[in-house]
């Protein structure tokens, strides 16, 4: 039984995560931090300029608490928090499944846990362990390895095996699985339609096999699975997250919520409310991803939390157990055997200025999930780029780029960008005579999911048959003279399209 603590606002504290406002920590965040026990914060785009910024930043965060846990969804791919500008160095998961490479997967994710332990994070939101088996589910995608639990599992083993190798710790996310629903969780609440053999056969082995890689964290998913838990979402149920994760599967390490504000669980219940049904149902942190100005709602989670308590709904073994299980986390990584490691390579990254990685890993494995339909003609110039771009899904930082036109420009000055969006649908001149007749490629995502995206793309390659295609999300129809497949957003991706089709040969394949 967990140690019993008199500071009951104490122990609320350290088990709240809250992401902030800004580049720089508020001083309400730097309180909390120093004064009142706060455990965890977490980090986006919005908090980051840069490598020597980003390390900047958790210093300052770490000089209030040496002990916070300072965590930030790095899943590479189209999911990236510190390269969100320019886009991840290295593919998302699943190009590592397609390649189906699980030493490469294992190199990558190590290569990201370099990138995050040099600015001495301690915790990532990744990898994603779920089973994408709806392909039209519109928040997972291309984050998920694959449509196959084998497959999925072995790579979420290995990129969990990586990072922590990097000495940070990895969270396989959403338990238990939010690959076979058609509803994003941050809008509304989804449900899984399966039945307990179906879960057991298909969504539950990638996080069996993450438990048995030794991972430090999971988050649950807001998510309603009938067949576990008819009447609660997996973040409110004792039966999900205690019973079957706990107690069935054997997980002894820290369970953290997805953002609570998100509205599949918001629109059940006050956050505090959330809050405290979590820890009842056995989460051990609460990640709160938006925060006012000067950090009320954390404390209104916090106030809730220690009234919980003194009501006795929520007994103070539960807080002190969740508590004790965050620090131990923050524990595992000041003794991780990596501090040497990233202090080397925060002075290295200093020196880098950008010090992106190893970008040739990524090259490799964005080429070695490439796929290509057509047999691609040599360029006669630098080309027109038209990206389709719809919105991604929320878990995507606003604006991410495909980085086809930043990819081609760079290889082949005068390459000409255009970018159309479901606000602005309009394709530019592509009859031969505005565009000069110069090469044309078109950019989609999951264009078989939106039918603005699958019209402007039929009206373009009706009046450009040669046209390259290049789908960056889930394939559908192959379009156009040749079809190229990339199978998830990033630099690499982009890299590797571009220099595949300006450096190939006249009939390669």
């Amino acid at each position: 039984m967990p140690h019993r603590s008199p500071d009951l606002a104490r122990l609320a504290m350290t088990v709240l995560q809250p992401g902030f406002d800004g580049t720089e920590p508020p001083d309400w965040l730097r309180r909390a931090l120093g004064e009142e026990g706060l455990g965890g914060t977490v980090l986006f785009a919005r908090n980051l300029t840069g490598p020597a910024h980003t390390a900047e930043l958790v210093a300052r965060l770490r000089a209030e608490n040496p002990a916070v846990v300072v965590a930030v969804d790095e899943e590479g791919g189209s999911v990236t928090r510190l390269q969100a500008v320019r886009g991840s160095s290295w593919p998302g998961n699943r190009a590592l499944g397609v390649g189906d490479d699980v030493e490469q997967t294992r190199l990558v994710a190590q290569e990201i846990g370099r990138l995050l332990a040099a600015a001495d994070i301690t915790l990532d939101y990744a990898p994603v362990a779920d089973v994408n088996a709806n392909p039209a589910n519109p928040v997972i995608g291309v984050r998920s390895f694959g449509p196959d639990p084998e497959l999925v599992s072995r790579h979420t083993a290995a990129w969990i095996l990586g990072l922590q190798d990097a000495g940070v710790a990895a969270c396989a996310k959403h338990f238990p699985g939010h690959g076979d629903t058609h509803t994003d969780s941050h809008h509304a609440l989804p449900t899984v339609h399966a039945s307990l053999e179906l879960l057991a056969k298909r969504d539950l082995p990638p996080f069996r096999a993450a438990v048995a890689a030794g991972v430090r964290a999971i988050m649950c998913g807001h998510l309603l699975v009938p067949a576990l838990d008819p009447d609660n979402p997996a973040t409110l149920s004792r039966r999900i997250m205690t019973g079957l994760l706990r107690e069935e599967m054997g997980f002894d390490g820290m369970i953290v919520t997805d953002a609570i504000e998100m509205r599949a669980v918001a629109a059940l219940h006050p956050p505090g409310e959330i809050a405290v049904r979590a820890l009842l149902a056995g989460a051990d942190a609460i990640c709160a991803g938006i925060s006012a100005p000067g950090g009320e709602n954390v404390h209104e989670l916090r106030d809730a939390i220690v009234d919980a308590v003194r009501e006795g709904r929520l007994p103070e073994e539960r807080l002190a157990e969740a508590a004790s299980r965050v620090l131990a986390l923050s524990g595992w990584y000041a003794a991780s055997g990596a501090v040497a490691a990233r202090a080397a390579q925060s002075a290295a990254r200093a020196r880098d200025g950008e010090g992106p990685g190893d970008e040739e890993l990524g090259l490799r494995t964005a080429l070695a999930a490439m796929r290509v339909i057509g047999t691609p003609p040599a360029l006669s110039g630098p080309p027109l780029v038209v990206d389709i771009a719809p919105r991604l899904s929320q878990a995507v930082e606003p604006g991410t780029p495909t980085g086809l036109i930043g990819a081609f420009t760079e290889l082949m000055p005068g390459t000409t960008g255009h970018i159309v969006t479901v606000e602005t649908p309009e394709l530019p001149e592509l009859s031969g005579s505005g565009d000069g007749g110069r090469p044309l490629v078109l950019v989609v995502h999951d264009a078989w999911r939106h039918p603005w995206v699958r019209d402007l793309l039929a009206r373009a390659v009706t009046l450009r048959p040669d046209a390259i295609v290049v789908e960056t999300g889930v394939p559908g129809e192959p379009a156009g003279a040749v079809y190229v497949t990339t199978n998830g957003i990033s630099r690499a991706s982009a890299r590797a399209v571009a220099h595949w089709l300006t450096t190939a040969p006249e009939g390669a394949h």
